[in-house]
C-alpha cells in the first residue's frame, strides 16, 4: 500500500513532460500553454452546450484542456518561467474552463430527459467550482503552497477524476455525471471552506507565508 502511495509524480503529469520539452525547444511560454488550454477548456464547454455529435468532440476538448493544463507548469520548471502570477493564472484558468464545463453541460442536456434540471444542477456545480477555485487561491495565500497540493494514489490525483468526463460523454451517460457532481462539487466546496478557515490538517501547510 505504502507503494502505491509513492508513485509521483502523477502520470498525466509524466506524460506531459516530453510534450513540454519539445516546446522548451521553441519560443512558447507557459502561459501561453495556459491561454490554449483556456481555449480548448471553454470551447469544449461550448460545444457541450448544443448535445449531441457536438457533445462529444466537446468532451474531447476538454479532455485535451486538462492534459494542456499540466504542460505549462512542466515548461515553466524546465525553462525557468516559473512565477507566482503563472501559478495563479493556471487556478484561474482551470476554474473558468471547469465552470464552462458544467454550464456546458447543463445547457446542451436541458431538452433531454433532465429538462429544466439539467441548467440547474450544471449552475449549481459551476458556481460551486467558481467558489472553490476561488477559496483554493485564498488558502495558498495563506498557507503556502504545500496546503493545496492534492492527495496522490498510485499515480492519480482528486482532479484526474475529471478525464472520465470524455468516456462519460461519448458512452452517454452525463445526466448521472452531472447529478452526482451538482451534490459533490457543494460537498468539496464546504470542505475547502473549512480547510481555509480551520487551516490545513496537520503536516500540510509547511511552506505558510509570513
Amino acid at each position: 500500500m505504502t507503494a502505491w502511495h509513492q508513485i509521483s509524480p502523477p502520470w498525466d503529469q509524466r506524460l506531459a513532460r516530453p510534450v513540454a520539452r519539445l516546446l522548451s525547444r521553441t519560443s512558447a511560454t507557459p502561459n501561453q500553454v495556459t491561454t490554449l488550454s483556456l481555449f480548448l477548456g471553454v470551447g469544449g464547454g461550448v460545444l457541450l452546450g448544443f448535445g449531441g455529435t457536438a457533445a462529444h468532440w466537446g468532451a474531447l476538448l476538454y479532455v485535451l484542456a486538462q492534459f494542456v493544463d499540466h504542460m505549462d507548469g512542466e515548461l515553466a520548471r524546465m525553462t525557468g518561467q516559473t512565477s507566482v502570477f503563472g501559478h495563479y493564472y493556471d487556478h484561474i484558468v482551470g476554474g473558468i474552463f471547469e465552470f464552462s464545463l458544467f454550464c456546458g453541460i447543463g445547457i446542451g442536456l436541458g431538452a433531454e430527459a433532465l429538462g429544466g434540471w439539467a441548467m440547474l444542477c450544471g449552475f449549481v456545480a459551476a458556481t460551486a467550482v467558481g467558489i472553490t477555485v476561488t477559496v483554493r487561491i485564498g488558502i495558498f495565500q495563506r498557507y503556502g503552497r504545500s496546503a493545496i497540493d492534492q492527495p496522490s494514489w498510485g499515480g492519480f490525483e482528486i482532479e484526474d477524476i475529471m478525464y472520465l468526463v470524455g468516456p462519460i460523454t461519448w458512452f452517454g451517460g452525463l445526466d448521472i455525471f452531472l447529478l452526482l457532481a451538482s451534490i459533490g462539487t457543494p460537498i468539496f466546496m464546504a470542505m475547502t471552506i473549512m480547510e481555509y478557515v480551520k487551516g490545513p490538517a496537520p503536516g500540510a501547510g509547511a511552506d505558510k507565508k509570513a
